[in-house]
């Protein structure tokens, strides 16, 4: 029980913090979502060690363990779009697969190249 209460508060914590960008987007009308201006200051805040790991980590756990429910009302949304679904639907599924491989791919390149980066380090002070 000791576990929920702190995720749930953690959730909160999390829930404010991305209120807090929304208000603060819109009032000074800047370009970024306030979602990613809230994942910024939670990572700017976690680097700086303002706020510790633990005081979100269950809370953010779990999110993402139900993150797949965040896309339902999204999916069941392009039902009301059956008309443009027809006309571009190839075009949109295409446009989904090729950027979806180009992340991919991107995202592994740049892995392997800080795997390296890092094996190198430790390469040179370990012969240092």
């Amino acid at each position: 029980m000791k576990t929920f209460i702190k995720g749930i508060s953690q959730v909160a914590l999390l829930f404010f913090i991305a209120r807090l960008m929304n208000l603060i987007v819109d009032v000074l009308h800047i370009n970024i979502p306030g979602s990613i201006l809230g994942i910024i200051v939670v990572f700017a805040l976690l680097h700086f060690k303002v706020i510790k790991l633990e005081w979100v980590e269950i809370g953010a756990l779990w999110l993402l363990a139900e993150l797949l429910l965040f896309f339902i009302p999204s999916a069941v949304g392009i039902m009301n779009y059956g008309d443009i679904l027809k006309h571009f639907g190839t075009s949109i599924i295409l446009v989904v697969l090729i950027s979806t491989f180009v992340v991919m791919v991107s995202t592994g390149m740049l892995t392997q190249i800080i795997a390296k980066r890092k094996e190198r380090k430790k390469t040179c002070s370990s012969d240092a």
